[in-house]
């Protein structure tokens, strides 16, 4: 399976062999490789797998993204937290 995580360009560096960019991820930066999306301007949003960006995505896309990984996040949270239940009742 794999994962693409949606993220906000906010630098641009590099060549034109090379492109590069760093990426906000919700807080956490790391930097990406634009060989794939060369036209991503500051302030776009990307779609990453595996240190690259694979594709650009409006900010709508990327909110609706984020939204389903809040989702996710919560009801595995609540899975936890339904574990631990569990454990002390037995």
């Amino acid at each position: 399976m794999c994962l693409g995580i949606p993220g906000k360009v906010i630098e641009k560096y590099g060549d034109d062999a090379l492109p590069m960019s760093k990426v906000d991820f919700g807080g956490v930066q790391k930097e990406v490789c634009l060989a794939y999306t060369p036209e991503v301007e500051i302030g776009d949003y990307v779609i990453v797998h595996v240190g690259f960006a694979i594709s650009v995505i409006d900010e709508a896309e990327a909110q609706e993204i984020f939204s389903y990984l809040q989702e996710i996040e919560e009801q595995e949270m609540e899975g936890m937290t339904n574990d631990e239940e569990r454990m002390t009742k037995e």
